[in-house]
């Protein structure tokens, strides 16, 4: 309030006095007049004077306005001018010709008058309530003022509508809205609403914004629209950017299937207006909002594949290779189709087979490199085309393998006369401009990123010279270059690519120094006191200086690492080399560079630093000074502790194998376990088939007797005996030869089990002794599978007996229905003449003393089979205890495979110990150097305590075995 009074202290007095006093009588008769009509008229009066009066307005009616809107909401008319009003004294809003100080003094007033309106918080829920009104007059003022409000003051009145029950679902309503004024100005406010607050953003997407703003870019013509498709596409990246939940809410909704229409260009691209090329870019900026580098990586791939699935990349891909689209959606286009493939197998390879509509048609590739080399075509488009190559070759080591081949001999023979990647990049490398120097190395760089293979295949690369002249290698030629003093970013961009090219690779190392002239060149670089331009370089020959200590394997006898060392401590001295490697991270462009995947420039000669590379530093400037500092005696004792690491990975990796037999066998039992079980329950199932049918034997044959004995009283003996005299006598013989044959098979099934029984008690021993006997219980495993086999084709052959012996059941079954059918044709035959009763009472008593022999030797048949059946429920026991003794040596392994886990946590602790204690006495070492004191004796006793260390860990290493 002090600084509103200040300001209309400064006023001048005289006729703004006597608007001041006819605003103050317009305010008492709001206050005061009983009338609806004079509070309306008084009203509209301030809204007119409220734009050139604001000041006066504001201090004055800003309290009665309020008033209004909660006392009078009955009158839309009354409540419309109040709004009004308010807006012109809070908006910011002023008339084309002010000068620029009272342009000042309106946003002060603004925000110091949102301040006053919203020290209430009553007065922020009183308008959204207000816009649950559907009258125009009330709801479209209701929406200016709220959006200004939120201009104004944004996080202090995000905060209290968010607070305010139903405050952002009031909002989203203005969306549905059939007016489009309405309607249009909802989406202004829900940008204003959105910016920078989370929370918000998350109320919105879930209020279905995703799907009313995508309706409302369809209606309107998609990139075709107006202004409202622009409005619409910003206020869904507020709600899409830096938010992973709304994300993942917008993929999970298949709402990027419906992006695809967007980029639906036709094939007359020329004379876009300037709306469709606003609206088009920030379809694009949307696109990459879901796949930014900087999203979580799980998100983004999603994306990426889904874009891939619905169409979209490949939609992108048409506007990348189509004619006459303008250069800043054509740049756009790129760097989007980047982050789309970035990463992605399945994106970067559709990619690769993307051809330009040309005649031959070329690899969309290829016709991009030849932008990017090209120093005729604009720096941004030749920016983005290497964006989009480093993300084609992004984690994709098939990419790279492809463009490295394109420089090998045999491809280049192949391809014939048609331009490769790999030559355009050559010739970009070795070109008169700087620029495409540098843009070629970097690309070139890409190629070999973490990609050792590719490395060494780059090695064979051969270029020709001059006409008459051996060819070089491209790594010599490289060299060459760098030592004729060109341009500082062509010199950068070559031992960017060499520092690449010779990290983590020893072979490519030893070839960069078996050329004598490389490692004195790199020292007088580095020795030199230049300038502050030179000091990069300088920075950058002492990287690749250290890349060739660090990765040497000593191949080469007059450069061994001790060498190499003494020869930095004689010419450049090493607190020297360990500055001017410094340089490197300390530049200005260094740390932009690693901000961002994506090389965004404002000009060419900001052109120094790749984002890859800048990983690369970060990461070998440590292990470089540390290997700097080491001495020869540190350096054998950290070989030693390599082989140590090596020997103890081998005793890990034997025992990995070891398991995984074990893990084999334990398969392989079980399967036969399993196997077993199954036809032990098929046995089980026969016996007990076996069982009833003899008992259904039994019972007919009962009957049968019965029956006999029956029939033979009423009928004559003389029938009786001439049928037995024919037939029976000779059935009854075979029958009791059968049943002298099942015996002798019975006996033979019962010296059988007895076996096997012995052979059950052998397996139980030799478990038992696996018990007690850790080491030998894999030889146990395998002698209780043999013995499990054995035992499978015991109960196999068993199985073959019983169902022989159910046939000779069966047989003996039809045998008896045959003499039942014979007993019956006897009753029925005419008794024969002549015979005399006692001969036929004797064979009668005859028939009948074989009938109970044949009874008798029936039921002890049936005694054997239910002894059979018992000795099988005793083999099932047998193989139940085989089972567990099964899992007990399973437990038995799964022990063994927790003390080998244990022995390799510790040994892992160990190593985790030595390399900390290596740091620590290192840092040590280099501060006693830095104060001047000796540092032999703690040397003396830093190897002492390695050696104690080692000792120990090889002590741990032996007890594991």
């Amino acid at each position: 309030m002090n600084f509103l009074r200040g300001v209309m202290g400064g006023q001048s007095a005289g006729p703004q006095h006597t608007e001041a006093e006819t605003i103050q009588k317009l305010c008492d008769r709001v206050a005061s007049s009983t009338l609806l009509d004079d509070r309306r008229n008084a009203v509209r009066a301030l809204k007119s004077l409220s734009k050139k009066y604001r000041l006066e307005v504001g201090i004055q009616a800003m309290e009665h306005l309020v008033h209004v809107l909660q006392t009078d909401r009955s009158d839309s008319e009354i409540i419309g001018y109040a709004l009004d009003t308010l807006y012109n004294i809070i908006s910011n809003e002023e008339e084309e010709e002010v000068e620029e100080n009272s342009t000042r003094q309106s946003e002060d007033l603004g925000s110091q008058f949102t301040e006053i309106f919203i020290k209430q918080h009553e007065n922020v829920t009183l308008l959204l309530s207000l816009l649950e009104e559907f009258d125009f007059h009330v709801r479209w003022p209701g929406v200016k003022l709220l959006t200004s409000l939120l201009k104004q003051l944004g996080p202090q009145v995000q905060q209290i509508i968010l607070v305010s029950p139903m405050g952002v679902s009031r909002l989203m309503d203005l969306l549905a809205d059939s007016r489009e004024v309405i309607r249009n100005d909802g989406v202004l406010l829900l940008q204003a609403l959105t910016r920078s607050n989370g929370a918000i953003q998350k109320i919105v997407a879930f209020e279905n914004a995703f799907e009313r703003l995508l309706d409302i870019i369809t209606e309107e013509g998609n990139s075709d629209g107006g202004i409202v498709v622009e409005d619409c596409l910003i206020l869904l990246q507020n709600l899409l950017k830096n938010n992973n939940s709304n994300q993942n809410f917008f993929k999970e909704g298949s709402y990027i299937q419906r992006m695809k229409p967007w980029f639906e260009v036709g094939d007359d691209n020329s004379g876009w207006s300037a709306q469709k090329a606003t609206n088009l870019h920030l379809m694009l900026q949307l696109v990459r909002v879901l796949v930014s580098p900087t999203n979580p990586p799980g998100a983004t791939s999603s994306c990426q594949k889904a874009m891939f699935q619905c169409g979209l990349l490949q939609q992108l891909c048409t506007i990348l290779m189509a004619t006459g689209v303008p250069a800043d959606i054509l740049t756009e286009t790129i760097n989007t189709v980047s982050e789309v493939i970035r990463g992605c197998q399945v994106n970067q390879d559709y990619f690769a087979s993307v051809n330009a509509p040309s005649n031959p048609p070329r690899p969309a590739i290829v016709v991009l490199l030849m932008s990017m080399v090209n120093e005729r075509q604009p720096f941004v488009l030749r920016c983005a085309v290497l964006y989009c190559f480093q993300c084609f070759l992004y984690k994709n080591q098939k990419g790279q393998g492809e463009i490295v081949s394109t420089l090998l001999p045999s491809t280049i023979d192949a391809m014939g006369n048609s331009v490769s990647a790999g030559q355009l990049l050559c010739g970009g490398l070795f070109s008169t401009d700087s620029l495409s120097n540098w843009y070629a190395a970097v690309a070139l760089a890409h190629a070999l990123q973490e990609n050792a293979t590719q490395k060494e295949q780059l090695l064979r690369v051969q270029l020709a010279t001059n006409i008459g002249n051996p060819p070089v290698s491209l790594l010599q030629q490289c060299t060459n270059i760098l030592s004729q003093g060109s341009k500082i970013q062509t010199r950068v961009g070559l031992l960017m690519l060499l520092c690449t090219w010779l990290s983590n690779c020893p072979i490519a190392v030893t070839h960069f120094l078996h050329n004598s002239a490389n490692v004195p060149f790199l020292t007088g670089q580095i020795a030199e006191n230049l300038g502050e331009e030179e000091q990069l370089v300088q920075g950058l020959c002492a990287l690749l200086l250290g890349i060739s200590i660090y990765f040497n394997d000593n191949s080469l006898e007059s450069y061994m690492k001790e060498k190499l060392k003494q020869l930095i401590e004689k010419r450049i001295g090493k607190e020297n080399f360990i500055e001017k490697l410094g340089f490197i991270s300390k530049h200005e462009l260094y740390s932009r560079a690693s901000q961002k995947p994506q090389p965004n420039f404002p000009s060419p000669e900001y052109v120094i630093f790749d984002h890859e590379f800048t990983k690369l530093v970060k990461e070998l400037e440590g292990v470089i000074t540390k290997a700097i500092y080491k001495s020869s005696e540190e350096d054998k004792k950290e070989e030693e502790v390599k082989k140590t690491l090596e020997q103890h990975d081998n005793i890990v990796t034997h025992y990995k194998n070891m398991i995984r037999e074990q893990d084999l066998q334990l398969e392989e039992l079980k399967q036969q376990v399993s196997t077993l079980k199954c036809q032990n329950e098929q046995l089980q199932t026969a016996v007990t088939q076996q069982v009833s049918q003899i008992q259904q034997h039994k019972d007919q044959y009962n009957l049968l007797k019965v029956h006999l004995g029956k029939d033979s009283q009423p009928q004559g003996p003389h029938s009786n005996s001439a049928q037995m005299n024919g037939i029976q006598p000779e059935e009854m013989n075979r029958l009791r030869e059968e049943i002298q044959e099942l015996k002798s098979k019975q006996e033979l099934l019962q010296s059988q089990l007895a076996e096997k029984d012995s052979l059950i008690e052998n397996l139980k021993s030799s478990q038992t002794t696996a018990g007690r006997n850790e080491q030998s219980s894999a030889t146990t495993l395998v002698a209780d599978s043999e013995k499990i086999a054995e035992l499978k084709e015991e109960l196999a052959t068993l199985k073959s007996q019983l169902n022989s012996q159910s046939v000779e059941i069966t047989q003996l079954q039809t045998e008896k229905q045959e003499l039942v059918q014979k007993a019956e044709a006897c009753a029925k035959s005419v008794p024969v003449q002549g015979e005399s009763e006692s001969v036929t009472a004797a064979k009668s008593t005859d028939v009948e003393g074989r009938l109970s022999a044949l009874l008798q030797e029936t039921k002890e048949l049936k005694n054997e089979i239910k002894a059979l059946s018992e000795e099988r429920t005793a083999i099932k026991a047998q193989l139940d205890s085989s089972n567990s003794t099964i899992a007990i040596l399973q437990n038995e392994k799964k022990r063994l495979e927790l003390e080998i886990t244990d022995s390799r946590k510790e040994q892992d602790d160990l190593l985790v110990l030595l390399a900390d204690q290596d740091q620590k006495i290192l840092s040590l070492k280099n501060k006693l150097k830095e104060l001047g004191h000796p540092v032999e004796e703690e040397d003396e006793l830093e190897s002492g305590d390695q050696e104690d260390e080692e000792d120990e860990t090889e002590d741990s290493g032996k007890d594991q075995d």
